[in-house]
Protein backbone atom coordinates (compact mmCIF):
# COMPACT_ATOMS: atom_id res chain seq x y z
CA UNK A 1 0.00 0.00 0.00
CA UNK A 2 3.03 2.52 0.74
CA UNK A 3 4.50 1.76 -2.44
CA UNK A 4 1.17 2.64 -4.12
CA UNK A 5 1.47 6.10 -2.45
CA UNK A 6 4.66 6.46 -3.06
CA UNK A 7 4.14 5.59 -6.50
CA UNK A 8 1.16 7.83 -6.45
CA UNK A 9 2.93 11.14 -5.25
CA UNK A 10 5.74 10.56 -7.54
CA UNK A 11 3.57 10.03 -10.50
CA UNK A 12 1.25 12.63 -9.40
CA UNK A 13 2.36 15.46 -11.87
CA UNK A 14 1.93 12.52 -14.56
CA UNK A 15 -1.24 11.43 -13.33
CA UNK A 16 -3.03 14.63 -13.56
CA UNK A 17 -3.29 14.98 -17.08
CA UNK A 18 -4.62 12.10 -17.13
CA UNK A 19 -7.34 13.10 -14.49
CA UNK A 20 -8.17 15.55 -17.37
CA UNK A 21 -8.42 13.38 -20.44
CA UNK A 22 -11.23 11.39 -18.33
CA UNK A 23 -13.42 14.53 -17.64
CA UNK A 24 -13.39 15.50 -20.92
CA UNK A 25 -14.35 12.51 -22.16
CA UNK A 26 -17.49 12.24 -20.27
CA UNK A 27 -20.85 11.82 -22.84
CA UNK A 28 -23.28 14.16 -21.97
CA UNK A 29 -26.79 13.80 -20.68
CA UNK A 30 -29.17 12.38 -22.93
CA UNK A 31 -32.79 13.12 -22.96
CA UNK A 32 -34.46 14.90 -20.26
CA UNK A 33 -31.17 15.09 -17.95
CA UNK A 34 -29.70 17.79 -20.46
CA UNK A 35 -30.25 21.20 -19.50
CA UNK A 36 -30.32 22.47 -22.88
CA UNK A 37 -32.87 20.03 -24.00
CA UNK A 38 -35.10 21.34 -20.83
CA UNK A 39 -34.81 24.24 -21.89
CA UNK A 40 -35.38 23.82 -25.89
CA UNK A 41 -38.55 21.92 -24.84
CA UNK A 42 -39.32 25.29 -22.18
CA UNK A 43 -38.64 27.65 -24.99
CA UNK A 44 -41.03 25.50 -27.87
CA UNK A 45 -43.44 25.01 -25.05
CA UNK A 46 -43.97 28.59 -24.85
CA UNK A 47 -43.44 29.21 -28.39
CA UNK A 48 -46.57 27.02 -29.12
CA UNK A 49 -48.44 28.44 -26.39
CA UNK A 50 -48.57 31.96 -27.68
CA UNK A 51 -48.88 30.48 -31.34
CA UNK A 52 -52.36 28.69 -30.06
CA UNK A 53 -53.22 31.80 -27.51
CA UNK A 54 -52.72 34.01 -30.66
CA UNK A 55 -54.57 31.46 -33.23
CA UNK A 56 -57.26 31.35 -30.97
CA UNK A 57 -57.34 34.99 -30.29
CA UNK A 58 -57.44 35.27 -34.30
CA UNK A 59 -60.16 32.75 -35.00
CA UNK A 60 -62.69 33.17 -32.11
CA UNK A 61 -64.61 36.07 -33.84
CA UNK A 62 -63.91 34.85 -37.54
CA UNK A 63 -66.20 32.37 -39.80
CA UNK A 64 -64.29 31.40 -43.20
CA UNK A 65 -65.75 29.64 -46.40
CA UNK A 66 -64.04 28.48 -49.47
CA UNK A 67 -67.40 28.47 -50.84
CA UNK A 68 -67.73 31.31 -52.18
CA UNK A 69 -68.02 33.32 -55.30
CA UNK A 70 -67.89 36.71 -57.96
CA UNK A 71 -71.67 37.53 -58.79
CA UNK A 72 -72.74 40.45 -60.79
CA UNK A 73 -75.33 41.80 -62.71
CA UNK A 74 -75.76 40.25 -66.01
CA UNK A 75 -77.65 42.05 -67.91
CA UNK A 76 -78.94 39.92 -71.36
CA UNK A 77 -79.55 41.85 -74.63
CA UNK A 78 -82.42 41.02 -76.42
CA UNK A 79 -84.75 41.90 -79.39
CA UNK A 80 -87.81 43.48 -79.00
CA UNK A 81 -88.61 43.19 -82.87
CA UNK A 82 -88.53 40.77 -85.62
CA UNK A 83 -85.93 41.67 -88.36
CA UNK A 84 -83.16 41.47 -89.91
CA UNK A 85 -79.98 42.20 -88.77
CA UNK A 86 -78.68 44.81 -90.39
CA UNK A 87 -75.06 46.09 -88.53
CA UNK A 88 -73.26 44.23 -85.48
CA UNK A 89 -71.39 47.25 -84.20
CA UNK A 90 -69.62 45.00 -80.86
CA UNK A 91 -67.00 42.44 -80.63
CA UNK A 92 -67.02 39.59 -78.27
CA UNK A 93 -65.74 40.90 -74.74
CA UNK A 94 -65.46 44.40 -75.86
CA UNK A 95 -65.90 47.31 -73.52
CA UNK A 96 -69.14 49.44 -74.19
CA UNK A 97 -70.94 52.24 -72.41
CA UNK A 98 -74.99 53.19 -71.50
CA UNK A 99 -76.48 53.76 -74.53
CA UNK A 100 -73.96 52.43 -77.29
CA UNK A 101 -75.87 51.33 -80.35
CA UNK A 102 -74.95 47.35 -79.94
CA UNK A 103 -76.94 45.52 -82.82
CA UNK A 104 -79.16 47.51 -86.04
CA UNK A 105 -81.90 45.66 -87.10
CA UNK A 106 -82.92 46.49 -90.95
CA UNK A 107 -85.49 49.32 -90.02
CA UNK A 108 -86.85 49.85 -93.56
CA UNK A 109 -90.46 47.99 -92.63
CA UNK A 110 -90.74 49.63 -89.46
CA UNK A 111 -90.44 53.32 -91.04
CA UNK A 112 -93.08 52.57 -93.44
CA UNK A 113 -95.55 51.98 -90.23
CA UNK A 114 -94.60 55.40 -89.17
CA UNK A 115 -95.34 57.16 -92.59
CA UNK A 116 -98.59 55.03 -92.67
CA UNK A 117 -99.67 55.98 -88.79
CA UNK A 118 -98.41 59.68 -89.51
CA UNK A 119 -100.87 59.59 -92.58
CA UNK A 120 -103.81 58.05 -90.24
CA UNK A 121 -103.01 61.02 -87.61
CA UNK A 122 -103.24 63.89 -89.94
CA UNK A 123 -106.79 62.53 -91.82
CA UNK A 124 -108.40 61.95 -87.91
CA UNK A 125 -106.81 65.11 -87.57
CA UNK A 126 -108.94 66.44 -90.17
CA UNK A 127 -111.98 64.89 -89.65
CA UNK A 128 -112.01 65.98 -85.86
CA UNK A 129 -111.04 69.86 -87.26
CA UNK A 130 -114.57 69.66 -89.50
CA UNK A 131 -116.19 67.98 -86.93
CA UNK A 132 -115.29 70.47 -84.85
CA UNK A 133 -116.35 73.22 -86.83
CA UNK A 134 -120.34 71.38 -87.35
CA UNK A 135 -120.22 71.62 -83.72
CA UNK A 136 -120.71 75.35 -83.37
CA UNK A 137 -122.49 76.05 -87.24
CA UNK A 138 -125.50 73.32 -85.89
CA UNK A 139 -125.46 74.62 -82.26
CA UNK A 140 -126.03 78.34 -84.32
CA UNK A 141 -128.41 77.12 -86.86
CA UNK A 142 -130.45 75.72 -84.14
CA UNK A 143 -130.41 78.86 -81.58
CA UNK A 144 -131.39 80.48 -84.85
CA UNK A 145 -134.36 78.05 -85.35
CA UNK A 146 -136.28 77.79 -81.95
CA UNK A 147 -135.37 81.63 -81.94
CA UNK A 148 -137.57 82.02 -85.05
CA UNK A 149 -140.17 79.16 -83.72
CA UNK A 150 -140.59 80.87 -81.03
CA UNK A 151 -141.32 84.00 -82.46
CA UNK A 152 -143.78 82.57 -84.64
CA UNK A 153 -145.42 81.03 -81.35
CA UNK A 154 -145.80 84.06 -80.11
CA UNK A 155 -146.96 86.01 -83.27
CA UNK A 156 -149.88 83.23 -83.70
CA UNK A 157 -151.11 82.99 -80.31
CA UNK A 158 -151.34 86.95 -80.85
CA UNK A 159 -152.87 86.13 -84.02
CA UNK A 160 -155.38 84.11 -82.36
CA UNK A 161 -156.35 86.30 -79.58
CA UNK A 162 -157.22 88.86 -82.00
CA UNK A 163 -159.10 86.62 -84.19
CA UNK A 164 -160.70 85.64 -80.85
CA UNK A 165 -161.89 88.98 -80.30
CA UNK A 166 -162.96 89.92 -83.58
CA UNK A 167 -165.22 86.82 -82.96
CA UNK A 168 -166.11 87.33 -80.03
CA UNK A 169 -167.62 90.79 -80.88
CA UNK A 170 -168.94 89.81 -84.01
CA UNK A 171 -170.65 87.26 -82.74
CA UNK A 172 -171.73 89.40 -79.74
CA UNK A 173 -172.01 93.45 -80.74
CA UNK A 174 -172.63 93.23 -84.20
CA UNK A 175 -174.77 90.49 -84.32
CA UNK A 176 -176.60 91.33 -81.62
CA UNK A 177 -176.90 95.07 -82.98
CA UNK A 178 -178.20 93.97 -86.26
CA UNK A 179 -180.69 91.59 -84.55
CA UNK A 180 -181.87 95.26 -82.71
CA UNK A 181 -182.10 96.63 -85.88
CA UNK A 182 -184.00 94.40 -87.16
CA UNK A 183 -186.57 94.22 -84.85
CA UNK A 184 -186.80 98.02 -84.87
CA UNK A 185 -187.25 98.21 -88.57
CA UNK A 186 -189.92 95.01 -88.19
CA UNK A 187 -191.75 97.18 -85.83
CA UNK A 188 -192.14 100.19 -87.73
CA UNK A 189 -192.63 98.09 -91.52
CA UNK A 190 -195.28 96.68 -89.64
CA UNK A 191 -196.83 100.42 -88.17
CA UNK A 192 -196.57 101.81 -91.75
CA UNK A 193 -198.74 99.09 -93.38
CA UNK A 194 -201.24 98.93 -90.53
CA UNK A 195 -201.52 102.91 -91.06
CA UNK A 196 -201.39 102.16 -95.04
CA UNK A 197 -204.46 99.84 -94.87
CA UNK A 198 -206.60 102.13 -92.26
CA UNK A 199 -205.97 104.98 -95.13
CA UNK A 200 -207.23 103.24 -98.00
CA UNK A 201 -210.92 102.97 -97.02
CA UNK A 202 -210.45 105.96 -95.51
CA UNK A 203 -209.60 107.35 -99.23
CA UNK A 204 -212.35 105.53 -101.26
CA UNK A 205 -214.81 106.94 -98.81
CA UNK A 206 -213.09 110.17 -99.19
CA UNK A 207 -212.87 111.10 -95.81
CA UNK A 208 -208.70 111.98 -96.83
CA UNK A 209 -206.93 113.36 -99.24
CA UNK A 210 -204.93 111.62 -101.81
CA UNK A 211 -201.97 113.10 -100.39
CA UNK A 212 -201.99 112.26 -97.21
CA UNK A 213 -202.72 108.00 -98.26
CA UNK A 214 -199.61 108.68 -100.44
CA UNK A 215 -197.64 110.16 -97.66
CA UNK A 216 -199.07 106.66 -95.84
CA UNK A 217 -197.57 104.45 -98.37
CA UNK A 218 -194.37 106.32 -98.98
CA UNK A 219 -193.87 106.06 -94.91
CA UNK A 220 -194.99 102.31 -95.59
CA UNK A 221 -192.42 101.60 -98.26
CA UNK A 222 -190.02 103.03 -96.64
CA UNK A 223 -189.69 101.34 -93.92
CA UNK A 224 -190.06 97.78 -95.80
CA UNK A 225 -187.24 98.95 -97.35
CA UNK A 226 -185.30 99.81 -93.90
CA UNK A 227 -186.32 96.69 -92.92
CA UNK A 228 -184.44 94.88 -95.97
CA UNK A 229 -181.48 96.75 -94.88
CA UNK A 230 -181.08 95.67 -91.55
CA UNK A 231 -181.97 92.17 -92.80
CA UNK A 232 -179.39 92.38 -95.26
CA UNK A 233 -177.17 93.90 -92.13
CA UNK A 234 -177.77 90.68 -90.29
CA UNK A 235 -176.89 88.43 -93.09
CA UNK A 236 -174.01 90.46 -93.12
CA UNK A 237 -173.14 89.93 -89.46
CA UNK A 238 -173.90 86.70 -89.56
CA UNK A 239 -171.25 86.47 -92.39
CA UNK A 240 -168.79 88.35 -90.34
CA UNK A 241 -169.36 85.97 -87.30
CA UNK A 242 -169.14 82.82 -89.94
CA UNK A 243 -165.59 84.51 -91.40
CA UNK A 244 -164.30 85.76 -87.69
CA UNK A 245 -164.96 81.74 -86.87
CA UNK A 246 -162.80 80.69 -89.78
CA UNK A 247 -159.98 83.23 -88.86
CA UNK A 248 -160.01 82.49 -85.34
CA UNK A 249 -160.22 78.31 -86.61
CA UNK A 250 -157.01 79.49 -88.71
CA UNK A 251 -155.45 81.53 -86.07
CA UNK A 252 -155.90 78.09 -83.79
CA UNK A 253 -154.24 75.87 -86.52
CA UNK A 254 -151.15 78.32 -86.87
CA UNK A 255 -150.70 78.36 -83.38
CA UNK A 256 -151.05 74.62 -84.03
CA UNK A 257 -148.43 75.30 -86.71
CA UNK A 258 -146.17 77.05 -84.48
CA UNK A 259 -145.84 74.73 -81.69
CA UNK A 260 -144.89 72.22 -83.76
CA UNK A 261 -141.78 74.39 -85.49
CA UNK A 262 -141.08 74.61 -81.43
CA UNK A 263 -140.82 71.34 -80.63
CA UNK A 264 -139.43 70.73 -84.14
CA UNK A 265 -136.49 73.50 -83.54
CA UNK A 266 -136.41 71.68 -79.76
CA UNK A 267 -136.11 68.55 -81.42
CA UNK A 268 -132.93 70.02 -83.49
CA UNK A 269 -131.28 70.51 -80.07
CA UNK A 270 -130.28 66.85 -80.07
CA UNK A 271 -128.48 67.35 -83.31
CA UNK A 272 -126.01 69.59 -80.93
CA UNK A 273 -125.47 66.44 -78.89
CA UNK A 274 -125.49 64.04 -82.07
CA UNK A 275 -122.72 66.36 -83.59
CA UNK A 276 -121.15 67.00 -80.01
CA UNK A 277 -121.02 63.22 -80.01
CA UNK A 278 -119.02 62.56 -83.25
CA UNK A 279 -117.17 65.22 -82.76
CA UNK A 280 -115.49 63.16 -79.32
CA UNK A 281 -115.62 60.09 -81.51
CA UNK A 282 -113.34 61.51 -84.06
CA UNK A 283 -110.91 63.45 -81.69
CA UNK A 284 -110.77 59.93 -79.94
CA UNK A 285 -109.94 58.52 -83.43
CA UNK A 286 -106.89 61.11 -83.52
CA UNK A 287 -105.75 59.78 -80.32
CA UNK A 288 -105.90 55.63 -80.99
CA UNK A 289 -104.17 57.36 -84.19
CA UNK A 290 -101.24 59.15 -82.08
CA UNK A 291 -101.24 55.99 -79.78
CA UNK A 292 -100.84 53.75 -83.07
CA UNK A 293 -98.19 56.27 -84.08
CA UNK A 294 -96.53 56.07 -80.49
CA UNK A 295 -96.49 52.44 -81.06
CA UNK A 296 -94.84 52.53 -84.41
CA UNK A 297 -92.09 55.21 -83.53
CA UNK A 298 -90.99 52.78 -80.47
CA UNK A 299 -90.81 50.36 -82.63
CA UNK A 300 -89.25 51.58 -84.89
CA UNK A 301 -86.58 52.81 -82.00
CA UNK A 302 -86.39 49.24 -81.70
CA UNK A 303 -84.40 48.86 -84.55
CA UNK A 304 -81.18 50.52 -82.63
CA UNK A 305 -80.19 47.95 -79.86
CA UNK A 306 -78.13 49.89 -77.36
CA UNK A 307 -76.41 48.84 -73.89
CA UNK A 308 -78.32 49.47 -71.02
CA UNK A 309 -75.49 49.92 -68.63
CA UNK A 310 -71.13 50.42 -68.93
CA UNK A 311 -69.58 47.10 -68.84
CA UNK A 312 -68.33 44.35 -71.44
CA UNK A 313 -70.03 42.98 -74.24
CA UNK A 314 -69.87 39.29 -74.36
CA UNK A 315 -71.42 36.00 -75.02
CA UNK A 316 -72.32 37.55 -78.47
CA UNK A 317 -75.21 35.29 -80.46
CA UNK A 318 -76.07 37.38 -83.12
CA UNK A 319 -74.64 38.11 -86.88
CA UNK A 320 -75.34 40.84 -90.09
CA UNK A 321 -77.97 39.19 -91.76
CA UNK A 322 -79.62 37.25 -89.28
CA UNK A 323 -83.33 37.09 -88.64
CA UNK A 324 -84.22 37.55 -85.09
CA UNK A 325 -87.18 36.84 -83.46
CA UNK A 326 -88.56 38.82 -80.77
CA UNK A 327 -87.42 38.06 -77.51
CA UNK A 328 -84.29 36.36 -79.16
CA UNK A 329 -81.23 36.62 -76.93
CA UNK A 330 -77.82 38.58 -79.06
CA UNK A 331 -75.58 38.68 -76.10
CA UNK A 332 -74.72 39.75 -72.62
CA UNK A 333 -73.81 42.92 -70.79
CA UNK A 334 -71.91 42.56 -67.18
CA UNK A 335 -70.84 45.78 -65.60
CA UNK A 336 -67.15 44.84 -63.93
CA UNK A 337 -67.27 47.36 -61.94
CA UNK A 338 -70.45 46.44 -60.02
CA UNK A 339 -69.62 43.24 -58.63
CA UNK A 340 -70.21 41.88 -54.94
CA UNK A 341 -69.11 38.65 -53.29
CA UNK A 342 -72.13 35.46 -52.71
CA UNK A 343 -70.82 33.20 -49.81
CA UNK A 344 -72.38 30.35 -48.82
CA UNK A 345 -71.66 29.69 -45.15
CA UNK A 346 -72.55 27.17 -42.99
CA UNK A 347 -75.57 27.73 -41.03
CA UNK A 348 -73.92 26.95 -38.04
CA UNK A 349 -71.43 30.13 -39.06
CA UNK A 350 -74.11 32.56 -38.69
CA UNK A 351 -75.10 32.69 -35.34
CA UNK A 352 -72.86 36.24 -34.87
CA UNK A 353 -73.07 37.55 -37.75
CA UNK A 354 -74.62 41.02 -38.51
CA UNK A 355 -74.60 43.46 -41.83
CA UNK A 356 -72.29 45.82 -41.77
CA UNK A 357 -69.55 43.42 -40.26
CA UNK A 358 -65.76 43.60 -41.69
CA UNK A 359 -65.05 41.24 -44.33
CA UNK A 360 -62.33 39.83 -46.44
CA UNK A 361 -61.70 38.34 -49.46
CA UNK A 362 -58.92 36.09 -50.84
CA UNK A 363 -59.01 35.80 -54.72
CA UNK A 364 -57.82 32.48 -56.52
CA UNK A 365 -57.16 34.94 -59.65
CA UNK A 366 -54.92 37.44 -58.02
CA UNK A 367 -53.92 35.63 -54.81
CA UNK A 368 -54.72 38.78 -52.89
CA UNK A 369 -57.13 40.23 -50.16
CA UNK A 370 -59.65 42.22 -50.72
CA UNK A 371 -61.49 44.31 -48.11
CA UNK A 372 -65.03 44.66 -48.13
CA UNK A 373 -68.47 44.26 -45.53
CA UNK A 374 -71.23 41.77 -44.76
CA UNK A 375 -74.19 43.68 -46.90
CA UNK A 376 -77.00 41.20 -46.44
CA UNK A 377 -77.81 37.80 -45.35
CA UNK A 378 -80.28 36.01 -47.78
CA UNK A 379 -83.63 35.08 -46.45
CA UNK A 380 -83.65 31.20 -47.26
CA UNK A 381 -80.89 28.30 -47.75
CA UNK A 382 -79.52 27.69 -51.01
CA UNK A 383 -81.60 24.50 -51.42
CA UNK A 384 -84.81 25.99 -50.58
CA UNK A 385 -83.87 28.22 -53.81
CA UNK A 386 -82.94 25.67 -55.77
CA UNK A 387 -85.27 24.54 -58.82
CA UNK A 388 -86.11 21.41 -56.52
CA UNK A 389 -85.91 22.42 -53.81
CA UNK A 390 -85.96 19.59 -51.27
CA UNK A 391 -89.30 18.07 -49.49
CA UNK A 392 -88.39 16.17 -46.10
CA UNK A 393 -91.06 15.12 -45.40
CA UNK A 394 -91.06 12.30 -47.67
CA UNK A 395 -88.95 9.26 -47.66
CA UNK A 396 -85.95 8.78 -45.09
CA UNK A 397 -84.66 12.06 -43.16
CA UNK A 398 -80.97 12.60 -43.09
CA UNK A 399 -79.87 16.22 -41.27
CA UNK A 400 -77.37 17.70 -43.56
CA UNK A 401 -75.86 21.49 -42.34
CA UNK A 402 -77.57 23.47 -45.02
CA UNK A 403 -75.90 26.69 -46.15
CA UNK A 404 -77.01 30.04 -46.52
CA UNK A 405 -75.58 32.89 -49.22
CA UNK A 406 -74.37 36.16 -47.40
CA UNK A 407 -73.74 38.91 -49.59
CA UNK A 408 -70.40 40.45 -49.29
CA UNK A 409 -69.91 43.94 -50.65
CA UNK A 410 -66.11 45.28 -51.64
CA UNK A 411 -64.51 48.26 -50.70
CA UNK A 412 -63.72 50.17 -54.20
CA UNK A 413 -61.06 47.96 -56.51
CA UNK A 414 -58.69 50.36 -59.13
CA UNK A 415 -58.89 48.28 -62.25
CA UNK A 416 -55.14 48.40 -62.32
CA UNK A 417 -54.91 46.31 -59.55
CA UNK A 418 -57.54 43.55 -60.04
CA UNK A 419 -60.75 43.25 -61.98
CA UNK A 420 -63.32 40.96 -60.46
CA UNK A 421 -65.51 38.97 -63.28
CA UNK A 422 -68.85 36.72 -62.16
CA UNK A 423 -68.06 33.96 -61.17
CA UNK A 424 -64.81 33.79 -59.79
CA UNK A 425 -63.94 31.56 -57.04
CA UNK A 426 -63.01 33.06 -53.35
CA UNK A 427 -62.17 32.34 -50.15
CA UNK A 428 -64.26 34.80 -48.08
CA UNK A 429 -63.85 35.85 -44.12
CA UNK A 430 -66.49 37.61 -41.92
CA UNK A 431 -65.41 39.32 -38.31
CA UNK A 432 -67.97 38.78 -36.34
CA UNK A 433 -66.95 41.49 -33.43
Amino acid sequence: MSVEIEVGLENAAKVKPAVQEEIFLEEPPKGLKNPKVRGLLVVGGLVLLAVAAGLLVYYHNRETTDDAQVDGHITPIASKIYGRVAEVLITDNQPVKAGQVLVRIDPRDYQASVDQAKAAVALAESDAASAGVDVPRTRENVASGTSSADAQLAGAVAALESAQVTYDQARTSDLAWAQANIEKSKANAELAQADLARYKPLLDKGEISKQQYDGAKANADATASALRADQEKLAQAQRAVDIARAQLVAAGARVEQAKAGVSSAHADVRQISMRTSDAQGKIAKVQQARAVLAAADLNLSYTEIVAPVDGVATHKQVEPGQIVQQGQGLLVVVPLQDVWVTANFKETQLRKMRAGQKAYVDVDTYGKTFSGHLDSIAGATGAVLSLLPPENATGNYVKVVQRIPVKIVLDPISPDKAILRPGMNVNATIITE
